[in-house]
C-alpha cells in the first residue's frame, strides 16, 4: 500500500525551534514531542519532517536524509544542556541520564571519556529532583535544564555546548532535521521551506523576534532578557562551519563512517 503523507510536521516538545515554528500557516499540522519520540515519528510517516537527536540519525542514517539550512546548535554555550552536581565532576561516581535526548548523552560519554572519568549511568525521567537524589549527577536539556539552572545555578557543573567548543574549536549541534529517505522531494522542499522563511524572518525582522520571544515566555515562564539571550546561544541556522562540527560528533562521538546524506544533492558537502 502506498504511504499517506498528511501536512504534518514534527516540533521538538523545548523551545529550542520556537523561531521556525512560531505562526505557521494554518494549513500545516504540528506534532509536538520530546527529540527522541520524533525519531519514531518521522520513521512511521507520522510527520514529513522533524528535528531530532543527531545521534538518532547516525543510528537511522541509512533510512533517513538531513535537510539544509536548519537545525539546533550553539557556538559554545548553549544554556539548555547541563551536567548538574551537588560536587566537581572530579567526585562523581554516577549521573543520572534523561531518555528524551540521544545526542546529549552521547556527547556527556564521549566528553567524560576524554577527560578520562570513569562513571556510572542510570537512565530516567528527565526530573532534577529525583535525578539528584539517585546519581551525583544529572543530565537535563531544553526547558526543564533552563529552569533547573534558574533555580540552582551553583549546581551547574558543565555546559555541555561550551566543553565541546573548548575541545574541538568546532560549534555543537545537538539536532538536525530529518525526513525519510523515500518521502516525496516536493513535499520535504515545501515543508523545508515554510520553515527556513519564518527563520528567515526571526533573523530580520525585530518585531518577528520580539513575537518569538513573547510566545517562548507563555510556554517556558522564562523572562524576556533570558529568552533573547538564549537565542544567542543557540541557532537555527547551519552553515558549512556548522556541518563540520556535526561531522566530527557524528564520526567522533557516534562512530558514523559513512558520510551524512542531504535531502538534496546540491547541498551535500562534505
Amino acid at each position: 500500500m502506498a504511504a499517506t503523507w498528511t501536512s504534518t510536521l514534527g516540533r521538538v516538545a523545548f523551545i529550542n525551534c520556537d523561531p521556525l515554528y512560531h505562526a505557521l500557516p494554518s494549513h500545516w499540522n504540528v506534532l509536538a514531542a520530546p527529540p527522541s519520540w520524533l525519531t519514531g515519528h518521522v520513521l512511521r510517516r507520522d510527520c514529513i519532517l522533524a528535528p531530532i537527536p543527531a545521534a538518532d540519525y547516525a543510528k537511522h542514517q541509512d533510512e533517513l536524509v538531513l535537510l539544509p539550512d536548519i537545525g539546533i546548535g550553539s557556538q559554545g554555550e548553549v544554556g539548555s544542556v547541563l551536567l548538574f552536581g551537588a560536587v566537581p565532576i572530579e567526585s562523581m561516581e554516577t549521573i543520572a541520564l534523561p531518555t528524551d535526548s540521544a545526542t546529549s548523552v552521547a556527547l556527556l560519554k564521549h566528553l567524560l571519556a576524554k577527560r578520562g572519568h570513569a562513571m556510572s549511568y542510570v537512565s530516567t525521567g528527565p526530573d532534577y529532583e529525583s535525578m539528584m537524589a539517585m546519581a551525583d549527577g544529572a543530565l537535563l536539556i531544553g526547558d526543564r535544564a533552563l529552569e533547573a539552572a534558574r533555580e540552582f545555578p551553583e549546581m551547574v557543573q558543565m555546559d555541555l555546548g561550551e566543553a565541546w567548543m573548548e575541545d574541538e574549536g568546532l560549534p555543537m549541534i545537538f539536532g538536525v532535521f530529518v525526513a525519510r529517505a523515500d518521502t516525496p522531494p516536493a513535499l520535504v522542499r515545501e515543508a523545508h521551506a515554510v520553515l527556513l522563511e519564518n527563520l528567515i524572518q526571526f533573523e530580520d525582522n525585530h518585531g518577528k523576534r520580539e513575537q518569538v520571544i513573547e510566545w517562548s515566555m507563555e510556554k517556558s515562564g522564562l523572562t524576556h532578557d533570558r529568552l533573547d539571550r538564549y537565542y544567542g546561544e543557540v541557532f537555527n541556522r547551519l552553515n558549512q562551519h556548522h556541518l563540520d562540527g556535526l561531522f566530527r560528533f557524528l564520526s567522533q562521538a557516534c562512530g558514523m563512517i559513512e558520510n551524512p546524506r542531504f535531502a538534496w544533492a546540491a547541498d551535500a558537502v562534505v
